[in-house]
């Protein structure tokens, strides 16, 4: 039970992402068919059957795997409450946000039937149900807690998610309609119909985030100052990332660019939307930014970004940390204190200098690569990774084996050391498929995209990373240097996504950029500082 307590926190962003996706593909599934393929169904001809079928079936997929979650989500908090506040299970499953998940899970499973069943009334009796599923979630916000405008609140959040959900995850079910129009003269009408329907879906969502935005964040401090502020300013950025594809989708469709650079843009939108979902099921488990009193001031946040040199490339001995026993017996109470808090520091901004080399490296082999000369050499850049994995592993939790006398598995209950094995863990996966793609030593052409997406998996999960300090103050100042290289990992998972699917220039632009996203993660890392 204490195990659950303490990984809850975690475990509950990234269910919620989770919850947060499948609902955005169900109900984005529902509008697609509402505002697109049904109305356009008499000029599609045969594919408006085949579209239809499909869509369907991935709606009910979707929508049961949100009822299993929404079910989970409920009773895991149930758990968690029953465990902290030392209430039987029957009054904890009664609360309110438990009560809000379970009709929303059975609302879900009700969606899954109707659209694996079909029948006469699922033109009415499916788009009604995907509504009300917003409308429940809606009001299980931060909206409806406050005590002050929680109507329009709602209703913005309401506009927000609807936004999200048609746009978002309409993409997938945009990808199928342009695969069963390939070729044929009907294809460019669905492009020009989903642009269109996705310019609405976008001004919905960003009319409502907007409203939202400035009522959660009541001045420019609290935007950079808190959290709060710093996730909806990466959540902004990313979104600022999906409206480029989608301009880029834009244009596509009715200009004379190849459709199947249109479907690999749309695929990429599906990434970043996915990670915009996740950034906001992560800002969702904050208190909004305007009840945060104690915040980081703008010299503060300056001085800790502020490049200096030269770096910190010595380590302190292992016994002057917080977690040595010797070093608590070596000093006085208050002057061991303040010197084991020196030397954690010193500890921490090593780690990350020496991965900062490990990255930068690797990004300005992955650019001499690109040259002749150099190529048969740089190629090997993928094996990096393991260096920096082996490193990580060893020194990234000093009060772990082998270090420190902590074992690996007892170590898990800590949310933090279990999202560092995790990356670490990845880390070596894409380090070994990509070195072995590079050789062409693996002939599957799946292989290559382990690389790309385990880049952007990583991020994701970045930007779940949660440090659990008393210091609200000292947590986002930790956060600020975290966030960006959450941020650049996106941009590089996704951009090597695009030089693996397009061609031509795009294809070289896109190869490009992720070596030079990798550059700046390692300058970032090298220049990173905690006092």
């Amino acid at each position: 039970m204490q195990l659950f307590i303490e990984i809850y926190g975690f475990l509950g962003v990234v269910l919620r992402g989770f919850i947060l996706a499948a609902q955005s593909l169900t109900v984005g599934g529902l509008a697609f068919l509402v505002l697109l393929s049904w109305p356009l169904a008499p000029r599609l001809g045969d594919a408006a059957e085949r579209i239809s079928t499909r869509a369907l079936r991935l709606i009910s997929w979707s929508a049961g795997a949100l009822a299993a979650a929404e079910a989970v989500a409920a009773v895991s908090l149930a758990v968690m409450l029953a465990g902290t506040l030392e209430i039987s299970f029957p009054e904890a499953i009664s609360a309110r946000a438990a009560v809000a998940d379970l009709i929303a899970a059975a609302i879900a499973l009700s969606i899954a039937l109707v659209a694996r069943n079909g029948g006469p009334a699922l033109r009415f009796l499916a788009p009604a149900l995907g509504a009300l599923l917003l409308v429940v979630q809606a009001v299980s916000t931060h909206a409806t807690s406050q005590l002050e405008g929680a109507v329009s609140l709602a209703a913005a959040e309401l506009l927000h998610m609807s936004g999200a959900a048609v746009w978002i995850g309409g993409i997938p079910f945009f990808l199928i309609a342009l695969t069963e129009t390939n070729g044929a003269p009907t294809q460019p009408i669905v492009g020009r119909r989903f642009s269109l329907v996705s310019i609405g879906a976008v001004a919905a969502l960003l009319s409502g985030g907007v409203f939202l935005a400035l009522d959660y964040v009541d001045a420019p401090p609290a935007l950079y100052g808190t959290s709060y502020g710093l996730m909806l300013g990466a959540k902004i950025v990313l979104l600022m990332g999906l409206l480029f594809l989608g301009g880029m989708n834009f244009l596509a469709v009715r200009g004379a660019a190849p459709m199947l650079r249109t479907r690999r843009f749309a695929e990429t939108e599906i990434g970043v939307g996915l990670t915009v979902l996740f950034c906001a099921a992560s800002l969702a488990s904050l208190p909004p930014a305007r009840d945060i009193i104690e915040r980081a001031s703008l010299p503060e946040i300056v001085e800790r970004l502020e490049p200096r040199w030269p770096v910190r490339l010595e380590s302190p001995d292992h016994s002057a940390l917080s977690v040595s026993q010797e070093a608590m017996a070596a000093e006085t109470a208050s002057a061991a204190a303040q010197s084991r808090r020196a030397a954690d520091i010193a500890w921490s901004e090593y780690n990350h200098h020496w991965a900062g080399l490990f990255v930068l490296a690797m990004g300005v082999m992955a650019l001499m690569e690109r040259g002749r000369r150099l190529a048969p050499l740089a190629r090997h850049w993928p094996l990096m990774f393991l260096g920096l994995a082996a490193f990580l592993f060893l020194r990234a939790d000093e009060a772990v084996w082998p270090l420190g006398k902590l074992g690996v598995i007892e170590s898990l209950r800590d949310p933090e050391i279990a999202q560092h094995r995790l990356l670490t863990l990845l880390i070596v996966a894409f380090g070994i498929f990509e070195w072995r793609v590079r050789l062409g030593r693996v002939k599957a052409g799946w292989a290559a995209y382990v690389f790309p997406l385990s880049t952007a998996v990583a991020a994701g999960f970045l930007l779940t990373h949660s440090h659990a300090l008393t210091n609200v103050k000292e947590e986002t100042l930790l956060e600020i240097t975290h966030t960006p290289l959450a941020l650049v990992g996106v941009a590089a998972g996704w951009s090597r996504w695009l030089e693996l699917r397009l061609d031509g220039r795009a294809a070289r632009i896109a190869g490009f950029v992720w070596p030079i996203a990798f550059i700046l993660a390692g300058l970032m890392l090298l220049f990173y500082r905690e006092a």
